[in-house]
């Protein structure tokens, strides 16, 4: 039997699985006989999403649990994640336990081909207007990897000289302040602004586009003209053809022989 591809993600409530059904479906195009599942993070998600939308999101341990009692030797566990943060570790953590073999794919940003490859996926996105600029907004976080994000800039950068900026909503850098400075010392009027993040969820209509101290707010008020990119990275086929790239090197490190069962807390990293 093929290795089931568990993908897992942090967890949002019911206006991501449309996003989710996409990517659901590339991954059946692109692997086709691996039984697929999904698993969420987040506790509050899924309690709040079991709730009240009748939904039955399970954690990351339970699906793999679940595989072992099915006969699985070894499963491939796809992060959905941006950068190898805080939830990253945690889930390596978290799946370690569970009975079963595991190999891990990385997040969307490691490797320099990956930014690579994410710089090419929204390049087709970039405005036309000379006067027009594009800023995508990331998550933000207080782990090392925050530095993911200034590295997606500076290779934008390279490839596009000017026009495009990346920011976060929380920790790290580059911050608000930093990037409406530098967008208006650059002198454009005008930006995109796009949600460097999976889904278009919670931050977009709050910390993106909302009424108070959003970054839209923000930009209008130093006199720039604001659009909104409502979508999520999670509709970029290019993006998820990446994440599909990931799936296939965790694949590729599990031996032809999946009958020898190794030490269930035994992970692959690739």
């Amino acid at each position: 039997m093929k290795t089931p591809i568990v993908l897992a993600a942090f967890g949002t409530t019911t206006r991501a699985m449309k996003t989710y059904s996409f990517i659901n479906d590339i991954c059946r195009e692109r692997f086709i006989g691996h039984p697929i599942f999904w698993a969420f993070s987040s506790r509050q998600v899924r309690d709040f999403s079991n709730r009240n939308y009748n939904t039955n999101m399970q954690h990351p341990h339970e699906v793999l649990r679940k595989l072992k009692k099915e006969g699985y030797p070894w499963a491939v566990v796809q992060s959905l994640h941006f950068t190898c943060g805080h939830e990253f570790y945690r889930l390596i953590e978290e799946v370690g336990d569970c009975g079963i073999r595991t190999a891990m794919g990385l997040p969307l940003l490691h490797r320099p081909e990956d930014y690579k490859s994410v710089v090419a996926a929204l390049m087709p996105h970039l405005p036309e207007a000379a006067d027009e600029a594009m800023v995508m907004i990331g998550h933000g976080t207080d782990h090392p990897s925050w530095s993911s994000y200034v590295a997606l800039d500076y290779i934008f950068r390279k490839t596009k000289s000017s026009g495009v900026y990346v920011g976060l909503v929380e920790q790290g850098y580059p911050t608000m302040a930093s990037v409406i400075e530098e967008v208006s010392r650059d002198g454009y009027r005008k930006v995109k602004l796009v949600p460097l993040m999976l889904v278009a969820g919670l931050h977009f209509e709050e910390d993106m586009s909302g009424d108070n101290h959003s970054w839209r707010f923000a930009f209008e008020n130093a006199g720039i003209a604001v659009s909104l990119e409502n979508q999520g990275l999670g509709f970029n086929r290019g993006i998820v053809d990446l994440y599909c790239r990931h799936i296939h090197d965790a694949l590729d490190v599990i031996p032809d022989n999946q009958g020898c069962r190794l030490p269930c807390s035994k992970i692959s990293v690739v």
